[in-house]
């Protein structure tokens, strides 16, 4: 396995991955570490949208977009019979249903290096992470059909594998070569030349297809190729073998084919039959799936989420803002002004806080103004003022707007910047208190001026875009234990109409044991999960806390 690793690392820094280890993982990227990966990788067939969810639904960590299954689900032939443009078409409804990343079976690149010029560029925009193509003639022919088809000339194909390879608009793009020689009964010198071909071409790895019973010539293969480049199988015909062998012998990539619609096409049958024969639906229903699972499936609930958001009829969100205090900038920043209405490449840092609340809906907004109120102006806001700021917390602050805590709200500090895509992921979410906190490690953390909004929570971020596990805070404040630290809130919450309602409760409460004064929102955040579930959305960075006069350097850049 090692000479596979070494290829791996340099197949990753070739394509630029190592230098992206700050970003979200790309479904290029994701692809690609299948692929390279040291341990064997699974692809699960499917042809659609809905057995796109499924096999992401099962634990799969990637998707091959059969021919023969999505042209036999169309009720076509294996022959390209349907148009790469219908197969396009396809492809874009499976990326839209799952976050897995997809590896499409592209025939024969549906033509000479210009068609598959033209396919790669399509792929790459509709985040298709990568294609296979095989060396046969266009229009293909299934290659469990017929002895002895006629195979590209292997100077041909290389030009279509360099072709794709310089049309890719993602570094991290995979193309698979697909070689035939086995298939077609050239033998295995014909199919190591080949194979040794497309890799000089550019391919990424290679897929060494067979269609004998056992898998003896392919494990003859991989001995001899040694690992050369990645190398991934299809053992439609060859199943008995244990996939135990395959490790042993260095695989790469073990592609199941076509067994989602074989399944379906069995089940259709028999309940088709049932239904004709008993002319009633009694015997078949509670054996199938039932219209809830469907619902489930599509993700009918997230749209019923939505509609409570956007439709009309249901009340909007609102946010309020606290942005009492004047700031530790300095006399000459802050002496007619707080900080939230310093300048920042021709808006105050309110003026853009409001502008991303209101891109997610928030356009009812409400400021909470302490020193200089007089200056905080900005169109369409509503303020109520902290006139002991000076002496008071940010719960004293909040209290000042206990009116407008009332309905699905969020509650923000004034100082604070975020790329817009971290507050809608806290509208979508379910919880009726959901806190935006940062998983930054914790050196980051102890660099900063302030660790008081330092979380502790049930879990530690995963790291993984694909975690959806819940995730609850347990307390907050600066002085959390290093090793407890999960991660810093970055003052952004959103309440829904429940949580509101518990938000309000808790300052009452507060106010009742005579604390409105001093307390501060970590303890008042932690007061309400010991109460209630307070849920944790992890992010990394892009967002930014106005604190010192490098922090302001800082969001004149921020974007």
């Amino acid at each position: 396995m090692k000479a596979l690793e070494d290829t791996a690392a340099a197949g990753s820094t070739g394509s630029g991955s190592s230098a992206k280890a700050d970003r979200p993982k790309t479904v290029f990227a994701a692809l690609r570490e299948e692929i390279f990966s040291p341990t064997l990788s699974f692809l699960m067939e499917a042809h659609n949208g809905l057995s796109a969810k499924i096999v992401e639904e099962a634990g799969f960590r990637g998707i091959w977009a059969s021919g023969l299954t999505n042209s036999a689900s169309l009720g076509l032939r294996d022959s390209n019979e349907a148009s790469w443009t219908q197969v396009l078409d396809v492809l874009e409804y499976m990326a839209d249903a799952t976050t897995l990343p997809i590896l499409v079976d592209g025939d024969t690149g549906y033509g000479n290096f210009n068609n598959v010029r033209r396919l790669v560029r399509k792929l790459c925009e509709r985040r298709i992470a990568g294609v296979c193509i095989e060396d046969k003639l266009f229009p293909k022919t299934n290659s469990f059909i017929g002895e002895a088809q006629p195979l590209a000339d292997i100077e041909e194909f290389c030009g279509r594998i360099k072709a794709g390879k310089d049309s890719q608009t993602d570094d991290d793009f995979v193309l698979v070569a697909r070689i035939e020689a086995l298939i077609s009964g050239r033998g295995m010198e014909e199919a190591l030349r080949r194979a040794e071909a497309y890799h000089a071409a550019g391919a990424d790895a290679v897929l060494i297809h067979s269609k004998k019973s056992t898998a003896n010539e392919i494990f003859d293969f991989t001995e001899r190729w040694a690992n050369r480049s990645p190398v991934v199988i299809v053992p439609t015909m060859y199943y008995a073998t244990s996939t135990d062998l395959f490790r042993q012998a260095g695989i790469s990539t073990v592609i199941w084919a076509n067994h989602l619609l074989r399944s379906s096409i069995t089940a259709m049958r028999e309940t088709a039959k049932q239904i004709f024969e008993d002319q009633s639906l009694r015997e078949v229903e509670g054996r199938v799936a039932s219209v809830r699972d469907i619902f489930a499936i599509v993700g009918n609930a997230e749209l019923e989420a939505a509609e409570r958001r956007y439709l009309p009829g249901k009340a909007a969100p609102k946010a309020v803002v606290l942005a009492a205090s004047r700031g530790d900038l300095g006399d000459e920043l802050t002496r007619d002004q707080p900080k939230c209405m310093i300048d920042v490449r021709g808006q105050s840092l309110l003026q853009r806080l409001v502008s991303t609340l209101g891109g997610s809906g928030l356009k009812d907004v409400t400021v909470v103004r302490g020193y200089r109120k007089e200056a905080v102006v900005v169109p369409g806001i509503k303020t109520v003022d902290n006139d002991r700021y000076d002496e008071t917390g940010e719960v004293y602050s909040l209290a000042q707007a206990r009116k407008a805590l009332e309905g699905e709200t969020v509650v923000a500090y004034g100082d604070v910047l975020f790329r817009r895509y971290i507050l809608d992921g806290l509208m979508s979410s379910e919880g009726d208190i959901v806190l935006a906190v940062d998983a930054m490690s914790l050196s980051v953390k102890q660099a900063k001026k302030t660790l008081r909004d330092l979380v502790a929570a049930d879990r530690p971020y995963s790291g993984s875009y694909l975690d959806d596990t819940p995730v609850h805070l347990k307390s907050m404040s600066e002085s959390i234990p290093a090793g407890e630290v999960s991660g810093e809130w970055i003052g952004l919450a959103r309440f829904s109409a429940q949580g509101s309602v518990w938000l309000r409760e808790e300052i009452d409460r507060i106010e009742a044991e005579g604390l409105l004064e001093t307390a501060d929102l970590p303890l008042l955040l932690t007061r309400l999960a010991a109460r209630h579930p307070v849920v944790v959305q992890y992010f990394t960075a892009h967002w930014l806390d106005v604190d010192t006069l490098s922090d302001l350097a800082d969001a004149r850049n921020f974007t």
